[in-house]
């Protein structure tokens, strides 16, 4: 029987799912006790009830949002970052949905209660202190976010332009922890009041931990500097990064790291990139495809040019496999971790390699290389997207006649939307387990 060597991951992912589902559980938990029996008597109580219940949950779901993407290591290590932005996605239709359901709930059950029009009511709690106007300030932020955040809208916007907006979103928890602790009255209590303060500095611990505390420590050890800056194949190329103790570096092949490059221009934004050759002592390797201002002037970096690093990120590992048989799929910048992860596959590894043409193949000789000494196989398929050939090859029948037992073999998958698509419907088609799929994410 082969070893199954990632099944801890995906008991930890359980852990921390019912983790989540208990505490929003004794979150509303928290309503029921502090609720009279038989207090819910007539319209008005009712609507307020329910708004209460929904500000519980809402609060809840936020802070759960802001956690996922808070860095911290040990979640990272824990969940994956590819579950950890899947999560993040998936709860920021409910922040939304809950969030508005509150103010409506609240502002309706007050109305009712105070005999007056639901406009009124609006301005009167708007004008009753600062604390209820930061609240209508933080929803006002979660819907304009959320508006940005449609996949139709943000394609439009530079990243440089989304990562700004998107950071405004912080300021929502802020303001809204004010409102919850002014104008809770399920959270009056010291066992509520102890409870929410408790999740409140876990979630900004570990903001400040995986976001300042963590990089910094990291940036101090090893003083990452460009080395080089070398082409590659087509528009992409290679910067090399030189520092101090890299041995000591907690990196594996397949991981990311979000970087910082100093200059004048680029110094206030990081963008994550993968290793695209497993980390030594010597030196590390980070390749880009330029899509957009800020890589394009990448390839103009100066030798000594300072880094900051965040990471190590990703669960695109070796270590994550079910199996001891793997396939490989990679298109476009998706063959950087792909290559890197390649050097710690196993025996009969296969490599699926995408490219639109002979010219954009990336490390031919080093895939070459590695497929020779670590008894790997390496496919490229290379053509048009409108070229029916290469199209077959990554449908349900092509990948049979390229790795017949594919069924048995975990996959690992790189590459541009398109080719992820296509690659996960002729996996599911094929009836892959999707616990056997590993996706490489780069949201943030």
């Amino acid at each position: 029987m082969e070893p199954a060597l990632g099944h801890h991951a995906e008991g930890n992912r359980r852990f921390v799912v019912a983790g989540f589902w208990s505490l929003l559980i004794a979150s509303v938990a928290l309503w029921w006790f502090n609720t009279p029996a038989g207090s819910l008597t007539g319209e008005a109580a009712v609507f307020t009830a329910a708004g209460r219940i929904t500000g519980m949950v809402s609060g809840f779901l936020l802070l759960a949002q802001v956690l996922v993407v808070s860095r911290v290591g040990w979640l990272e290590e824990w969940a994956g970052t590819d579950h950890l932005m899947a999560w993040h996605r998936q709860l920021g239709p409910l922040v939304l949905v809950a969030v508005l359901a509150h103010t409506v709930f609240v502002v309706y059950g007050y109305a009712l209660s105070a005999r007056t029009s639901v406009a009124a009511q609006t301005w009167s709690l708007l004008n009753a202190s600062a604390d209820m106007a930061g609240a209508f300030a933080a929803t006002g932020i979660l819907v304009a976010v959320s508006f940005l955040a449609v996949r139709a809208v943000r394609r439009r916007m530079r990243h440089e332009t989304w990562y700004l907006l998107h950071l405004t979103a912080y300021g929502s928890l802020l303001l809204g922890y004010g409102h919850q602790f002014a104008f809770g009255a399920d959270l009056q209590s010291p066992v509520a009041g102890c409870y929410w303060n408790t999740l409140y500095a876990l979630v900004v611990a570990s903001l400040v931990w995986g976001r300042i505390v963590e990089p910094l420590a990291l940036n101090l050890r090893h003083r990452l500097r460009v080395a080089a800056v070398v082409p590659e194949a087509h528009d992409m190329f290679s910067v090399y990064l030189r520092g101090r103790k890299l041995h000591k570096l907690k990196a594996r092949p397949g991981q990311f790291f979000r970087w910082r490059f100093l200059t004048g221009e680029d110094w206030w934004q990081s963008h994550p990139f993968s290793l695209s050759s497993a980390p030594n002592p010597q030196w590390l390797r980070l390749t880009v495809n330029p899509v957009g201002d800020h890589t394009t002037r990448l390839r103009s970096l100066r030798v000594g040019t300072r880094v900051v690093a965040a990471g190590p990120f990703g669960a695109f590992t070796a270590d994550r496999r079910l199996r001891n048989r793997v396939l490989l799929i990679a298109g476009g910048s998706g063959i950087a971790p792909v290559r890197a992860v390649l050097e710690r596959m196993p025996p009969s590894t296969v490599l699926v390699y995408r490219a639109g043409s002979v010219e954009d193949i990336v490390f031919r000789d080093e895939l070459d290389h590695l497929a020779g000494e670590r008894d790997c196989t390496v496919h490229y398929v290379v053509g048009s997207r409108h070229d029916p050939g290469p199209a077959r090859l990554l449908s349900p029948e092509g990948l049979v006649e390229l790795v017949p037992d594919v069924t048995l073999r975990d996959v690992y998958l790189c590459g541009p939307a398109g080719l992820t698509a296509a690659a996960l419907g002729a996996l599911a088609e094929l009836r892959v387990p999707r616990g056997r799929i590993h996706l490489d994410p780069f949201e943030f």
